[in-house]
């Protein structure tokens, strides 16, 4: 396989298999609302295999961050139609990636009455608000019948990314973030329906997304997780319970025909994550990345090397929005400056140089 050849992922025809990871950049202001700089940002990188959107709030519970966009309001529908068509009108693919936070905010965030989570314990540390760090707040653990609800309003805001004229929708179950949150045995001490077993743990992550395929159609929807990760406090060092959590999920969503799995982790070669991808049976993304870069050369050979049919970028897709071009040319790559890569404004968002004409 080639790197830069096409591959379809359910109903996602992509010209190359060079996908923009989803990455958090805080550029949508206080009301989430997607607007002309974000279209731009995303439309310069239309020439990548597939874009996935930074994670977006299905809620306002939800949120994580300052900035943050979200899938909820009809402002925010409008917003994303216009970096959808921008893309489109580029030649680009993009779909959202769908990010309820739990317990990685605050209330000063949210503007809301609490958080929520599988169980009732805080993240160690502090979080950035708007008005300073302060300790992560304990979190209000989610009623089972208040699990339904969380699942629906992933439903509705699939529905509102594809009224919004995405083509499809990723679900995050990575990264300490909700839906991971369920899979990790420290964060969910649950009894219920949705807690205890490995294979309890995964069941609701498996429900949720389970819905959303039935909404808007499996064959656009695509999921991400990031097994042993450990971030957000979810460690999950004990790798037999690891595989048979996220075994069962996969097991689970298989028969569900999902567009694609993503998963980060440090080995994508690795046992565990082409064992996991063989319980999934479908199109495999991978992303070595969080913390270190992804180059050229890792790239290229886990592709022909069949260890995936696609692989996500992160920095080196914010630094080079040719980064296409650029790598199957050969050319030099711009360097990525993380004091720009969250907050607002152009700087470090819009800003990088393409390649000279």
């Amino acid at each position: 396989m080639d790197l830069f050849a096409p591959v379809r992922l359910g109903d996602l025809e992509l010209a190359n298999r060079v996908v923009m990871a989803p990455l958090t950049r805080m550029r949508s202001g206080a009301d989430g609302v997607p607007g002309d700089l974000v279209a731009e940002h995303y439309s310069q990188r239309a020439g990548l295999g597939l874009i996935i959107t930074e994670g977006t709030y299905p809620s306002a519970e939800s949120r994580s961050y300052p900035g943050q966009p979200g899938i909820v309001t009809p402002e925010q529908v409008e917003g994303w139609r216009g970096v959808a068509e921008a893309v489109h009108g580029a030649g680009g693919l993009i779909v959202m990636q769908l990010m309820n936070g739990g317990r990685v905010s605050h209330t000063d965030i949210t503007g809301t009455d609490r958080i929520v989570a599988p169980s009732a314990i805080a993240i160690a540390g502090e979080v950035r608000t708007p008005t300073g760090a302060q300790p992560y707040p304990v979190p209000h653990a989610l009623s089972t019948e208040e699990l339904d609800t969380v699942r629906e309003e992933f439903v509705q805001a699939a529905r509102n990314a594809i009224e919004a004229g995405l083509d499809g929708v990723e679900l995050h179950a990575a990264n300490g973030y909700l839906l991971h949150q369920f899979l990790s045995p420290v964060s969910n001490v649950r009894d219920d329906r949705a807690g205890g077993s490995p294979e309890a743990r995964a069941s609701y992550v498996a429900e949720v997304v389970g819905a959303v395929a039935e909404a808007v159609g499996a064959a656009r929807v695509g999921i991400r997780i990031s097994p042993m990760n450990g971030a957000g406090d979810t460690a999950e060092t004990d790798e037999a319970d690891v595989r048979a959590t996220y075994e069962a999920l996969l097991d689970a969503l298989a028969p569900l025909g999902l567009a694609y799995l993503s998963i980060l982790h440090e080995d994508p070669a690795g046992e565990l994550v082409q064992d996991l991808r063989g319980h999934f049976g479908g199109k495999l993304i991978v992303n070595s990345g969080f913390g270190t870069v992804t180059t050229r050369d890792e790239a290229i050979a886990l592709v022909e090397h069949a260890h995936a049919d696609a692989v996500a970028v992160g920095r080196l897709a914010i630094a080079n929005p040719d980064l296409v071009e650029r790598w199957a040319g050969e050319h030099e790559e711009n360097t990525p400056n993380p004091a720009t890569f969250y907050g607002p404004g152009a700087e470090g968002y819009t800003d990088y140089p393409r390649l000279a004409s």
